[in-house]
């Protein structure tokens, strides 16, 4: 029985590292996640008595940042297939708490489709996470990377854009003077979702939704602010002298938000107010995040109870088949 009265709460954007890939880690990334470490190694007893004292019935489990994103290609197809491989081992020592996103080499986009499609069909796995930039350089829009669209949809699973540690020059120049005082702006604070926001305008302005119309993309932290800011750039893109294009249509067409690690009532009711009801999911962002506040939050939320329904696993029945 769930804090919520019986409502079965799933948690979509729930943390784990696998060794084989953190061995990989440099610089930065080798410190990510320093101070939860112990509970982003552990998928067993400890965070399922985590998850039934805060009323969670299923977490969604995602590799932590950046993933396989900044390795080569030859790594990165090789450490992928095996950490997919053990997490799959991990949930079904659990198959009723806890089903997966797939880890993809997208340094090999036709290697990280064919993964995905062996992931999916395989080894039960609900979609992918892709985390930052590839190779810590090139947006996940670029055309190199449109096979991974092409065989999301034909898979009908959704893409998980996650955030990763920003590119050097980016933090040095807009928040390095800062960054010795308030380390977290540079992350969780600002920096993630400036390049988070940034992958999905980016997305949207590429065309690769035109190409692939039933392509489902999952941002986090209610969508990295773009539904508060999608009116603003939709007039922008639209003036003389752009091409135009219904960038908030296909914002809100294409993609899902979840509240991890975001448990604000005005920030949820303004997105739920752009993207809908049924484009929001709940997520914690555990253990970044503990579990505790989330269900919480949802419990005493101004909200009706069929929308709350929908927000902690209606919606992600749906969309992810659980």
């Amino acid at each position: 029985m769930t804090i919520l009265s019986d409502q079965r709460v799933i948690a979509i954007e729930e943390h784990y590292y696998d060794d084989e890939i953190t061995a990989q880690f440099e610089g930065l990334d080798a410190r990510t996640g320093g101070f939860v470490r112990d509970q982003l190694e552990e998928v067993g007893e400890a965070r399922l008595k985590s998850m039934d004292a805060a009323g969670i019935d299923v977490q969604v489990l995602s590799h932590g940042a950046p993933s396989t994103q900044k390795m080569d290609a030859e790594t990165g197809v090789k450490v992928a297939a095996g950490a997919n491989d053990r997490l799959a081992a991990l949930i079904e020592t659990h198959p009723d708490r806890f089903a997966g996103f797939a880890a993809l080499p997208t340094a090999d986009p036709q290697a990280s489709a064919d993964e995905l499609e062996r992931a999916v069909n395989t080894l039960g796995m609900k979609g992918a996470m892709i985390h930052g930039l590839t190779g810590g350089e090139h947006f996940f829009d670029k055309e190199q990377f449109w096979p991974i669209y092409e065989r999301a949809q034909a898979l009908d699973v959704p893409l998980y854009i996650h955030p990763a540690n920003i590119h050097p020059t980016v933090a040095d120049l807009y928040l390095g003077d800062y960054a010795k005082s308030y380390p977290g702006i540079l992350n969780a604070g600002w920096g993630f979702t400036m390049e988070t926001a940034t992958a999905g305008i980016r997305i949207v302005l590429s065309g690769v939704l035109d190409a692939y119309p039933d392509v489902k993309i999952v941002l986090g932290h209610l969508g990295e602010t773009l539904p508060f800011l999608l009116w603003r750039i939709d007039m922008a893109v639209n003036r003389p002298g752009n091409d135009g294009m219904a960038f908030r249509d296909a914002f809100c067409s294409h993609f899902h938000i979840t509240t991890s690690g975001f448990f604000s009532d005005p920030a949820l009711l303004c997105s739920i107010q752009e993207m809908g009801v049924d484009r929001t999911l709940f997520a914690i962002d555990y253990p970044f995040v503990p579990n505790e506040p989330g269900p919480q939050w949802m419990e005493r939320l101004m909200l009706n109870a069929e929308d709350k329904a929908k927000i902690l696993h209606g919606n992600a029945e749906k969309l992810l088949g659980l």
